[in-house]
This record gives C-alpha cells, structure tokens and sequence, in this order.
C-alpha cells in the first residue's frame, strides 16, 4: 500500500497465463491539490505492447497537472506509428472537490460511496493510436471515505460484483481480490484500490 496524505492505494497485477510481462502499465501520485491515477494496456500482450503502454505512462508523469481531457490528447498524438493503447485516467481535484475520469477502450472504473452506492463508468470505444477520436470525461462529486476501483480488461464483471470491494482498507481489497479471482489470467490483469479520505 501507498498513501499520501489524503489518498491511499493499493495494487494487484499479473500478466497473462505464459507471459513474464505484463502488457499494462499504471502510475499514480498525490500532489498537494490533486490525484491522479492511469492504467494503459497496449493491445496484445507482451514486450511490444508494454512499449506502448509504457510511452504514455511517461508522457503523463510529464503532465501530471494537465486535465483529464489534455492527458488524453497528449498522449494520443505520441502515439502515431506505435501500437496501439487502450487507456483509464482518474483525477480527484481536493479543492472542487471533483473526480473525473475519461477511459478509451476497455479500462474500467467503479466508484463507492461511504452509504456502499456503486457506480461504474462506461468507457468510449475503440484505442489510442494517433488519430483524432472524440471522447467524453465523467465527472462526479467527490465525497469523504469513497473507493474508486480501476481496472483493466482482465477483471471478469462477475469479480466486481463482490462486497469486499467497499472495505476501508485498499490493502485488504486486492488481497482478496487475489484470494477469491481466477489463479491463471486469461489477459493481462491490473485493479488498482483507491480511497480518498479527505
């Protein structure tokens, strides 16, 4: 687990059944006014998809105080000629007290309130590679004590439906995530726990 002062995270990841490396990337960092989480899959599996997911972890920790909306547009113009990206983006803005959260492909986000209401987002088709794509970014109320659950296309839909996934401690949710999800991985796999506690 990780925690700064108002945000503590924790993740779980593992790479496709025959795999060494996994094809997702994430990055993560609290900063004074804001947090900000991303996890990118290049499409397909192994070395040259961790490139590309790669390439766009780099430009965001370049760009940690850019919008949501910027992040994506950056990082979809460094991407001409490379192989492709699918990608989430998370931003809790302490000051206006507002999340929000843009996903183009298969990187999903829930989120939880403290009164257990879930909320997940449906991403924008399609992937990063260079050409211009409309996109929408979500943006809600950030309250105290909520979780964000981010994940890639390997968490299985049944697996979010579980009760754990609003536990107080992040370490606690992606160890029985862990525990209770499938040992072999059909894809890549990464479900970063999140909570913001004000």
């Amino acid at each position: 687990m990780n925690s700064g002062k108002r945000v503590k995270v924790s993740v779980f990841q593992k790479p496709k059944k025959g795999n060494y490396e996994c094809g997702d990337s994430y990055f993560y960092t609290e900063t004074e006014n804001e947090f900000l989480c991303v996890i990118a899959d290049g499409l397909g599996s192994g070395e040259f998809a961790k490139e590309s997911s790669q390439i766009v972890i780099d430009i965001i920790k370049s760009n940690i105080h850019a919008t949501v909306e910027q992040l994506v547009k950056v990082c979809n113009s460094q991407l001409q000629g490379k192989r492709g990206v699918v990608i989430g983006i998370l931003k809790l803005d302490f000051a206006n007290l507002i999340s929000s959260f843009s996903s183009i492909g298969n990187i999903g986000i829930m989120s939880i309130t403290n009164e257990r209401q879930k909320k997940r987002n449906i991403p924008n088709a399609g992937y990063l590679a260079g050409y211009h794509r409309s996109f929408k970014v979500m943006k809600q109320e950030l309250k105290p004590d909520m979780n964000f659950i981010m994940f890639s296309d390997g968490v299985m839909d049944k697996e979010l439906s579980q009760c754990f996934f609003s536990n107080e401690d992040v370490d606690s949710i992606t160890k029985t995530y862990e525990q209770t999800s499938n040992a072999t991985r059909v894809d890549d796999t990464t479900l970063i726990a999140i909570r913001y506690e004000a």
